[in-house]
């Protein structure tokens, strides 16, 4: 593996103003997600994966959902109430505690909705769909508020900060909307698709482009203050915490970045094993964890960027980690749902679904909810 290469980001300003929110309060960054809440996918804006829930030691099936096609979104949870978008078009409300369905909203007659995942905040949920159209729902009762069109498949993941909703699409743009109107508020152009979701911390939000540049834009005018040349094609979503940004690249690398000092800390790579990253990591407790197209989970040592453990799946791993507690949740390619020592990488518990999961688990109140590529949602507890 490789470890400790440093290299400068081109900076195109001189300096990152300390953040302030669209309505001109600040921007807390918020790294771990409520107890009762998994507002966005990764769970907040900063995408960190890591949730304040109490999650019970001995997991159970408590209902599954059927909603007729693949689930590659990655659920939302908010207020008692599931939101996930699937295959079918619709965005689907369903109850926490029941899995009965509490309404249905048909995004797409022509396309579906693939991997981008619901954010839900200010009584309004925001889901992309690939036909290119971000749509912002009445969260209480289904109904349309308002939608916008890009030139593009929307993949990435809409964020909501503040009073702006940000969201990529396949046109190549990111794009900064108004929340409560629609109303774009600016626009950022890069070379390729904007696959990957951006995370938001201290004003700014980060991604990984399809152009193989690691960018920076400020979330109050669409300014671009950071360009890196990451060197290789980015679909995996980024995670910051502590001042420092985790990513993986189809160049079969792990990336730590120095949000402050613009310098790349380490670069993580398989000895042996050389496949790209698709699923986003998160930290938790000094540990990176990450899956891999080597069918693998990988836990690196934030410090040091080598490797603490690794976990064999038998599939490829594009299911992104959560944590809670000193557990990582995870879905793989193999059809079966896997939880993990954090400390160790050790197997405590699985579930086969029977069907390869490639969405991300989402965690709140003591729950966890993953779909199925065969449109099974299923909720343990």
């Amino acid at each position: 593996m490789r470890v400790l290469t440093r290299s400068l980001i081109v900076v195109l300003c001189s300096a990152i103003p300390i953040a302030i929110g669209v309505g001109g309060g600040p921007m807390v960054a918020q790294t771990v997600s409520p107890a009762d809440t998994w507002g966005q996918f990764r769970g907040g804006p900063s995408l960190t994966g890591v949730s304040a829930a109490t999650v019970p030691d001995d997991l159970e099936l408590l209902w599954t959902f059927e909603a007729g096609e693949s689930i590659d979104s990655s659920a939302a949870i908010a207020d008692g109430t599931v939101y996930v978008g699937a295959y079918t078009g619709e965005l689907i409300a369903l109850d926490l505690d029941t899995g009965d369905v509490r309404w249905r909203y048909k995004a797409s007659e022509r396309m579906g909705i693939g991997e981008s995942s619901p954010a839900v905040g200010d009584g309004r949920v925001f889901i992309g769909d690939l036909a290119g159209v971000l749509h912002a729902v009445d969260a209480a009762t289904g109904e349309a508020l308002w939608t916008y069109a890009t030139q593009g498949e929307i993949k990435s993941s809409p964020v909501l900060v503040g009073d702006r909703v940000l969201v990529g699409s396949y046109d190549g743009y990111l794009y900064g909307l108004d929340a409560a109107s629609g109303e774009l508020a600016w626009q950022v152009e890069t070379q390729n698709y904007v696959h990957a979701t951006p995370a938001v911390i201290d004003g700014v939000a980060y991604f990984g482009g399809c152009d193989e540049v690691f960018h920076g834009v400020r979330v109050s005018d669409g300014e671009k203050v950071v360009s890196l040349p990451a060197g290789a094609y980015t679909a995996a979503s980024s995670a910051v915490r502590d001042g420092r940004a985790y990513f993986g690249t189809f160049d079969n690398e792990v990336i730590s970045l120095d949000l402050s000092t613009h310098e790349i800390l380490w670069r993580y790579e398989h000895p042996e094993r050389h496949f790209p990253f698709y699923s986003s990591a998160l930290n938790v407790d000094g540990t990176v964890v990450i899956g891999g197209r080597d069918r693998m989970v990988h836990a690196i040592d934030d410090a040091t960027g080598e490797a603490r453990w690794t976990f064999m799946t038998r599939a490829r791993v594009d299911s992104s980690p959560a944590a809670a507690g000193d557990r990582v949740y995870i879905g793989s390619g193999d059809g079966r749902f896997y939880v993990l020592d954090l400390a160790t990488g050790e197997k405590l518990w699985e579930f086969d679904t029977g069907a390869p999961l490639s969405a991300s688990p989402a965690i709140a109140e003591g729950k966890v909810v993953i779909g199925s590529q065969d449109g099974v949602l299923y909720c343990f507890g």
